[in-house]
C-alpha cells in the first residue's frame, strides 16, 4: 500500500473515530468530502510533517466543534465558508481567501454559508509525525 493511501486511512479513521464526532456525531463524514493530497516528512524539522488535503462541504454542512493540534492553514477554492476558532473573529471566506488556525486554537466554526452550492478549500498541516489531523475539542 502506498504512503498516500496509508495517509488517507489514517485521514478517514481520524476523522471517524476521533471522540468529538463518534459520540456526538455518528456519521461525520456526512456532508463533507475530504480528499488527501500528499504526506511529506519535513527532513529539516525532526517530527514534523506536512499533510495537503481538500475537504469539500455541502450545502449548508456546519461542523463540530474541533482542533487540529497543528498549523493549519486554509485556501477557499470554491462557495463561501464562515470559520472561526475559539476568541478569534467570525471570518467569512471566498475563492482566493485564506484562515490560519495555531495548534493550541479550537475551530467553533466552519460552516458551508450556502444552501444550494458546496464549498471547497484546501488544507495544509504541519503537524507531528504520525499525528491524527483532527482531533476532539478541549
Amino acid at each position: 500500500m502506498t504512503r498516500i493511501k496509508l495517509a488517507a486511512l489514517a485521514l478517514t479513521a481520524g476523522l471517524i473515530a476521533a471522540p468529538a464526532f463518534a459520540d456526538e456525531h455518528k456519521h461525520a463524514d456526512e456532508g463533507q468530502k475530504v480528499t488527501p493530497k500528499l504526506v511529506k516528512e519535513l527532513s529539516d524539522i525532526p517530527g514534523k510533517e506536512a499533510m495537503v488535503l481538500t475537504v469539500e462541504l455541502a450545502p449548508g454542512y456546519v461542523s463540530k466543534a474541533h482542533r487540529h493540534d497543528a498549523h493549519t492553514f486554509v485556501y477557499m477554492l470554491e462557495g463561501e465558508v464562515d470559520m472561526q476558532v475559539a476568541g478569534g473573529p467570525l471570518t467569512h471566506l471566498k475563492p482566493g481567501d485564506t484562515f490560519y488556525e495555531n495548534p493550541t486554537d479550537v475551530h467553533t466554526v466552519a460552516t458551508n454559508t450556502s444552501s444550494s452550492n458546496s464549498a471547497k478549500f484546501l488544507v495544509v498541516f504541519v503537524k507531528n509525525k504520525g499525528a491524527p489531523p483532527v482531533l476532539p475539542a478541549k
